[in-house]
C-alpha cells in the first residue's frame, strides 16, 4: 500500500467513535490518513474553534460535517428552532473548514401519513437555508436513506428524490450523498448518479456495507467494508465515471467494531477499503484487471 492508495480515503468519526478527537488525530497521523468526516456532538463539545485548530495541527482536511436536517415538522416552534440548528450546523462546518454539511431530511411527523407533505417542507427549508449556507461557503448535501428509515428519520429514500430536491436550487448550494449503504439495492442508482455529476450535484460519497441479518432497532447494523452485500468498487466507478472525484469516505455504525481498539479498526478498515474500493490491481501490482 502506498501514499498514493490512501489520497481519497477519508474516515469518518463514528466509524471509530471510540476515539477522542484527539485520539482520532494521533491515529490518522499514524496510519497516514489525511482526510476525516466529523459529527456535530464531538466537535460542539470539544468546541468548533478547537476542534478546527486540532484538525489542522494534525494535517487533516474535514471533509464533511454531519449532520444536519430533521425539517420535516410542521409547526412553527419545531420549524424555527429546527431552522436555527441548521443554521449554527452550516456555521460550525464553515468554522471546520467543510465545504459540506450533510442532511438526514427527517421522517414523518407523529401521526402523518403525508409523504410528499413532509417532502415539500424540506423543499420550504432548504429555501431559507441554502442562500446562508452558499454565503459561508457550505453546500448543504441531501443523504437519502434506505426506505426502512422513512417514517423516522428520512422522507427522502432514493437518490431520485434527493435530485427532485436539490435541482430546485443552485448546485453549489445544494447537493446530494451517495451512500453505499442506503443506495445499494436501488436499480435506477447508476442513471441517478450519472445524473447527479452531470448536474455538479455529487457532494459526498460515504461507504459501508450491508449485512444480515438486520439488528433491533436498524440503524446500527452497518457492516465493514467486504463483509457484506454491496458491489462496493462498482461504486466507486461509477462515482467517478460521473466525474466525482472527491473524499471517499467509509462511514460505519456498529457497536462491535466500537467495542474493540479504535487504532486497530481504522487499521482494519484501510486494509478493507485498499482490497475492496480501489481499482483491481494486476499481479505486478499496476493498473485495473
Amino acid at each position: 500500500m502506498t501514499q498514493d492508495d490512501l489520497a481519497r480515503f477519508s474516515i469518518n468519526q463514528e466509524t471509530v467513535k471510540q476515539l477522542t478527537l484527539p485520539q482520532l488525530a494521533d491515529a490518522c497521523g499514524r496510519s497516514g490518513i489525511r482526510q476525516v468526516g466529523l459529527w456535530r456532538a464531538p466537535v460542539q463539545a470539544y468546541g468548533p474553534e478547537a476542534a478546527a485548530r486540532l484538525m489542522r495541527d494534525a494535517g487533516l482536511v474535514v471533509t464533511s460535517l454531519c449532520r444536519g436536517g430533521f425539517l420535516t415538522d410542521p409547526g412553527p416552534a419545531a420549524r424555527r428552532r429546527a431552522l436555527d440548528d441548521n443554521r449554527a450546523a452550516v456555521e460550525e462546518a464553515a468554522t471546520l473548514g467543510t465545504g459540506t454539511l450533510v442532511l438526514v431530511c427527517g421522517g414523518l411527523p407523529r401521526g402523518s401519513r403525508d409523504l410528499a407533505g413532509a417532502r415539500e417542507r424540506i423543499a420550504d427549508a432548504l429555501a431559507e437555508l441554502a442562500p446562508y449556507a452558499g454565503e459561508l461557503g457550505v453546500r448543504l448535501a441531501i443523504e437519502p436513506l434506505h426506505p426502512m428509515f422513512a417514517s423516522d428519520r428520512c422522507v427522502v429514500s432514493t437518490l431520485g428524490q434527493a435530485l427532485d430536491l436539490a435541482e430546485r436550487f443552485p448546485a453549489e448550494q445544494v447537493g446530494v450523498v451517495v451512500d453505499t449503504y442506503h443506495v445499494w439495492w436501488d436499480d435506477r442508482a447508476p442513471e441517478e448518479i450519472a445524473r447527479a455529476g452531470a448536474g455538479g450535484r455529487l457532494a459526498a460519497f460515504q461507504l459501508a456495507d450491508w449485512v444480515t441479518p438486520l439488528p433491533e432497532g436498524v440503524l446500527l447494523g452497518r457492516g465493514q467494508l467486504g463483509d457484506g452485500a454491496v458491489d462496493l468498487r462498482r461504486f466507486r466507478g461509477l462515482v467517478d465515471a460521473a466525474g466525482y472525484g472527491g473524499p471517499i469516505e467509509v462511514e460505519i455504525f456498529n457497536p462491535g467494531l466500537w467495542a474493540r481498539d479504535g487504532a486497530e479498526v481504522l487499521a482494519e478498515t484501510v486494509e478493507r477499503y485498499v482490497r475492496h474500493v480501489l481499482p483491481e490491481r494486476d499481479v505486478a501490482g499496476h493498473g485495473e484487471t
